[in-house]
């Protein structure tokens, strides 16, 4: 089987919801060619940013299919098939397999915690086991899990017993602890970096491919961004992640991922809000973000290109 690595920009897509919180796979076809324009090389479904977590398992099934049916193989459509029913996250990864997907993640089970790397060990191999053929991506989110296990440690177990381990989605911000990840049996795995206000450090740290929510609004500055650290302008480096990190900082005075869909709205892609638990976006709040945007210059400097008609 074919471990190859992820590279570039990978977008944490959106699920786009109608009014009545229902998913709307209409407009996929529409983000998926805005997502491409922007050059992003490769999509990561049904994770946290695409409220995943939020859908049925029929709804997660629709979306990815819609998702992967969008993309025709131009790139890589990763799905994310986490569940609390570890049996339910390894039929959603057979359904992975079955539709095209290059390769499949997945989140632990978080309401029992998984408190050793031995028992999160088994229950990956569980889930990869349902799409043996695919790349499997363990996702590393202890600030949504809750999981205090070692990743590192479970990559030792896991590499033993996951016959298609192929590396890590690691969002968390211990740069040491994933330069450890990526150097791990002379850098056997693939180790993804999922933390967007930090990728100038991933990138000196030996990040080959990064996967993010803010790619589906900014992927040009980042793209930026890492044009400016492999050509070795650090300075341009540090000054286009400092404008990554004020965007973030102004998306997060208001609901993250509603935000987000708020942009995408704002660009004419009509995502709709988020679905509970996750706060909605009224119109004075949009009104709100996008005048806190202009304020910083987001809308010139985030360079994104209009949709095509």
């Amino acid at each position: 089987m074919n471990h190859s690595p992820l590279d570039g920009l990978v977008a944490a897509t959106y699920t786009p919801l109608n009014d009545a919180a229902e998913i709307n796979p209409d407009v996929i076809p529409a983000m998926v060619e805005h997502l491409l324009s922007q050059g992003v090389s490769g999509l990561y479904v049904c994770g946290s940013t695409g409220e995943g977590m939020s859908l049925t398992s029929d709804e997660r099934r629709r979306v990815t299919q819609a998702y992967v049916q969008a993309v025709a193989g131009r790139v890589p459509v990763i799905v994310q098939v986490g569940h609390n029913s570890v049996r339910e996250a390894r039929m959603l990864a057979e359904h992975a397999a079955e539709i095209g997907a290059a390769a499949i993640s997945a989140t632990c089970p978080s309401y029992f915690p998984v408190r050793d790397a031995k028992t999160l060990a088994e229950c990956m191999t569980e889930i990869a086991g349902g799409a043996p053929q695919l790349p499997f991506y363990y996702y590393h989110i202890p600030v949504l899990t809750g999981s205090a296990v070692d990743v590192a440690e479970f990559m030792k177990y896991g590499g033993d017993q996951i016959s298609n381990l192929a590396g890590l989605k690691y969002t968390d911000s211990k740069l040491f602890e994933f330069q450890h990840c990526l150097e791990m049996e002379s850098g056997r795995f693939d180790v993804v970096w999922g933390c967007d206000e930090m990728l100038l450090g991933a990138l000196a740290t030996g990040a080959r491919a990064a996967i993010g929510s803010t790619y589906n609004i900014a992927a040009p500055l980042y793209r930026r961004l890492i044009d400016a650290f492999e050509t070795g302008n650090l300075v341009e480096a540090r000054r286009f992640q400092s404008q990554s990190i004020q965007m973030i900082r102004t998306l997060n005075h208001f609901p993250f991922h509603a935000a987000m869909k708020a942009v995408l709205t704002m660009r004419g892609l009509h995502v709709g809000g988020c679905r509970l638990p996750q706060a909605r976006l009224d119109s004075n709040a949009m009104e709100k973000l996008k005048a806190s945007l202009d304020a910083i210059g987001f809308f010139e400097w985030s360079q994104l290109e209009p949709l095509a008609k």
